[in-house]
């Protein structure tokens, strides 16, 4: 029998960390954590990735270098390894071949085989805030990050990146522009990229074009952008910011096609579906959010009582025929497991019922006095 876990359709990785699933049809949040492990914010979880094509594994990297694998089929950890190399968090996880690849924010991105003599080690440069994978070329990845422009690495060959980006021009007073590259991801069908910046730059490159610099450039809002995700036409993407702010950004012309509401704290994670229009998206707000691209409307809002770092969203298409038992449990609060010894320990208080004066005794409240007015003493005139 199927765990219950293999029926989430959004898997989120907490400040706390827990591993928190959630199936948007029955309304129900579930945490995981590894073993009798005690909650702390030096585990929380940096990044997430697929274990296998069929997602019935998750692998999760912590903050103090674990990288912890769950199974979803049952519904636990099964195991736990150490890859603490390099300084700072995880920027990354990927899978190549059975192996792991990882990559920290000192710039150490590392493939981790079967035996450490066979592992590879590339220095990508200090300052990174993503790697990502390229989902049709799995040797390929991207890295970037603050002073450290966007490259592509070729696991096979890592001597060299295959392809270094240029910073674009100065700007009008002739300064150089600040490179702060914060998320990226490969468009499907080329070898184009998109990013954002920190800089609340949108950032188009081809590396089949001769030059190196964007191909298309566009800006939205004030403040940072810190995560983005494109559509499933990938014509366009969804960015969102360090303020709570998410847009729709048009590729082709580099446009704001729209934006979404209800965002109150800083976005950390978005992820489109691949097929549906929905975007999932997740921040400091603890607020789980699922939107329609195409309406704009809040479809889910879920609250998971502790900060959210990164996201998983299930492939799976047919979210409205899963596992729908009864109309009751559709109208259902979010259900969440808590392991936390301080609630267990609390003692439960009965509130006690106000009796209230049957009318027929006749007996009333007793009026209060009312305060005695001050009398005003004039002094006697001399």
């Amino acid at each position: 029998m199927a765990s219950p876990a293999r029926g989430n359709h959004v898997w989120v990785g907490s400040e706390t960390g827990i591993l928190k699933g959630i199936n948007l049809q029955k309304k129900q949040a579930t945490n995981y954590k590894f073993g009798d492990a005690v909650l702390s914010r030096h585990e929380a979880v940096t990044t997430m990735c697929w274990g296998d094509p069929y997602e019935s594994e998750i692998y999760v990297g912590c903050l103090d270098g674990s990288v912890k694998l769950f199974s979803t089929e049952k519904g636990k950890f099964t195991e736990s390894r150490d890859c603490q190399e390099g300084e700072g968090p995880f920027c990354g996880l990927a899978m190549l071949d059975g192996s792991l690849i990882t990559c920290v924010q000192s710039g150490l991105l590392k493939v981790w085989r079967d035996t450490s003599s066979e592992n590879v080690e590339i220095q990508v440069g200090p300052g990174v805030c993503r790697m990502r994978q390229n989902p049709e070329q799995l040797h390929r990845v991207a890295t970037g990050g603050k002073e450290n422009c966007l490259k592509v690495w070729d696991l096979h060959q890592p001597q060299e990146p295959i392809f270094r980006a240029k910073n674009v021009r100065n700007d009008w007073l002739d300064l150089r522009v600040p490179i702060w590259d914060r998320d990226m991801q490969f468009l499907p069908g080329s070898e184009k990229m998109v990013t954002c910046t920190g800089y609340h730059q949108v950032r188009l490159y081809d590396p089949s074009s001769p030059q190196r610099r964007p191909v298309l450039e566009a800006t939205f809002g004030e403040y940072p952008l810190t995560a983005l995700s494109l559509t499933p036409d990938a014509n366009a993407v969804v960015v969102g910011s360090s303020r709570g702010d998410v847009a729709v950004i048009d590729l082709r012309q580099g446009r704001l096609v729209k934006c979404l509401k209800g965002f109150a704290g800083s976005i950390r994670a978005i992820q489109c579906h691949p097929a549906l229009p929905l975007v999932a998206s997740c921040g400091l707000d603890r607020f789980l959010r699922v939107h329609n691209l195409h309406h704009k409307r809040l479809e889910h809002k879920v609250y998971l009582k502790s900060r959210l770092n990164c996201l998983l969203l299930t492939s799976r298409e047919k979210w409205e025929n899963e596992g729908l038992d009864s109309p009751a449990e559709l109208q259902g609060d979010v259900k969440e497991e808590e392991d936390d010894e301080i609630w267990n320990s609390m003692e439960v208080v009965a509130t006690k019922r106000k009796v209230e004066p049957c009318p027929e005794s006749g007996n009333k409240e007793p009026q209060k006095d009312k305060p005695a007015r001050k009398k005003k003493i004039r002094k006697a005139e001399s």
